[in-house]
């Protein structure tokens, strides 16, 4: 059986979908300094699957502020380089998720992700978002895959609830490396808990940090934190029996994001959820900008190269004599 185990983790590891995650890139393009079309550059670059670009990534630039021929453009460049694009987006609200489809429909994106933004009770919070992914469901054979994040504030099992009673064939979790933090999970425990329903990854490292009951994470260069990112890489390659369930991995080199305790070890069944805005990195002071947009882009690609050497280390797992 261990030597089954090694041979999938094996195939599984010489065959994984990296995507470019916008992310990676957030204060450049906050600047304005690498823009979308760039992003299918830089993937094309290094040889990966694709990208996973935020509506608002690049600014003036961005996805969101593009004319409907900027948008055939952009999408006619990823074909060009076979590359496939996943749309992102903060808020689960009609209206945010109409815009993130209308892109996705009109850049020939498979993928849209979203996650919810709301404050108040936890009971109604979870309403307000079975109501949000009701509308959703008309969008199901739309051949559109969608993926629900778990973003700092809800907790693993309350996620699967939502999905589970979606009634949708095409919703399904993305897994964040460390988001699970700041609702007062485990990460292995919360990756086991939402594991059938695990199709796309975001890949990021981060310090974790006791804030009180809770805990919150600040994101760092991937191997140097907190979080078993091996352990949760290998885990997460294996799932699925014959195909692979995990489809995309998007790599999210996020250093310096921080992102404080949602959740509290006494926060009793229905705990408020307080209102946040949507995640960011914070921006360096004038004189440093050169040198700290010069720094990501190094971080990101060093991303790149971390994880194809842990799949390496996968696929060369010499079996036992």
């Amino acid at each position: 059986m261990e030597n089954v185990i090694r041979e999938k983790l094996a195939e599984r590891a010489k065959n994984i979908r990296l995507y470019l995650h916008a992310y990676a890139f957030h204060l450049n393009m906050r600047y304005e300094r690498i823009l979308p079309e760039d992003l299918l550059d830089i993937a094309h670059q290094h040889h990966l699957s694709g990208v996973k670009v935020h509506v608002e990534d690049g600014e003036s630039f961005s996805l969101r502020n593009m004319r409907p021929e900027q948008l055939v453009s952009f999408k006619k460049k990823a074909e060009q380089y076979g590359l496939d694009i996943h749309i992102e987006t903060s808020a689960s609200d009609k209206k945010t998720l109409d815009e993130a489809i209308a892109i996705a429909q009109a850049t020939d994106a498979t993928s849209v992700r979203f996650y919810p933004r709301y404050e108040g009770h936890l009971n109604s919070v979870l309403e307000k978002i079975t109501q949000d992914i009701a509308y959703l469901a008309q969008f199901d054979n739309s051949g559109i895959q969608f993926t629900i994040e778990q973003h700092e504030d809800l907790k693993g099992h309350e996620l699967v609830t939502l999905v589970k009673n979606s009634g949708m064939k095409n919703l399904s979790i993305l897994f964040d490396f460390g988001n699970m933090i700041n609702a007062n999970e485990e990460p292995m425990a919360a990756l086991r808990t939402m594991s059938p329903y695990i199709t796309q990854v975001h890949i990021k490292d981060a310090k974790v940090i006791k804030e009180g009951k809770g805990w919150g994470h600040e994101a760092c260069r991937t191997g140097l934190g907190d979080l078993p990112v091996e352990q949760m890489l290998r885990e997460l390659l294996l799932l699925g029996d014959d195909q692979p369930q995990v489809t995309s991995f998007g790599l999210e080199e996020e250093v310096d994001y921080y992102a404080p305790a949602f959740r509290f070890d006494d926060e009793g069944d229905n705990p408020w959820i307080p209102w946040r805005d949507a995640s960011f990195t914070p921006l360096p002071d004038n004189e440093l900008v050169d040198a700290r947009l010069a720094q990501e882009k190094e971080h990101a690609i060093s991303q790149v190269e971390f994880i194809r050497n842990l799949c390496a280390k996968f696929i060369n797992i010499k079996q036992p004599a």
